[in-house]
């Protein structure tokens, strides 16, 4: 069992790598083991650099969920007033930076259950939330998650993408009508 967001990613594109995780616009559908990609080479250019203690990505695209598992996956915090992902991290010529290959796997010795997060939530109190929210929602592998792109980063739309993370669900971003009470909350403490 996963105890680290970290952990989370690798075991979902470990299990389910060619099942569907993400379908965005202008990207199609990526498999489990594609997202890690995207997030791994997102952890490398930022940490090719000197990594900041906070980062944080508002493109309005799905390049910033891919940095906000990137952050997870690398032990930084996840914070709005972090450092801004540089755009050349983010698919440009700094994504999969090789220079920041022996840190990021340096950082697999470092990232643990207590590692700091978002909003005041270490690795170890989002994965028990998510564990939670989980049991309520009943989602699995099986489980088609339609996500509205015009609530993109918003607090529950992020809970949501990280609910479908959890339960190795294809989360979708379309033009569509959302209920997102039960994502409400989430990230208060």
């Amino acid at each position: 069992m996963a105890t680290t967001l970290r952990d989370l990613l690798i075991q979902r594109a470990a299990r389910l790598q060619d099942r569907p995780a993400l379908t965005a616009p202008d990207w199609g559908t990526l498999s489990y083991a594609q997202l890690r990609n995207r997030a791994e080479g997102v952890a490398l250019g930022l940490l090719a650099m000197d990594p900041p203690a906070a980062a944080f990505s508002a493109t309005g695209t799905p390049w910033d969920w891919v940095a906000e598992l990137a952050a997870a996956a690398s032990g930084l915090a996840w914070d709005p007033a972090g450092q801004a992902v540089p755009p050349e991290v983010l698919g440009g010529p700094r994504f999969n930076d090789e220079s920041g290959r022996g840190p990021y796997h340096a950082r697999d010795q470092m990232v643990g259950a207590a590692t700091p997060f978002t909003s005041g939530l270490d690795h170890a109190g989002l994965m028990a939330r998510l564990r939670r929210l989980n049991v309520r929602l009943g989602w699995d592998h099986d489980t088609r998650v339609p996500l509205p792109l015009a609530r993109w980063g918003e607090p529950a739309l992020r809970a949501a993408l990280w609910s479908a993370l959890y339960a190795g669900a294809h989360a979708v971003l379309e033009t569509s009508r959302w209920d997102a009470g039960p994502f409400e909350g989430f990230w208060q403490i």
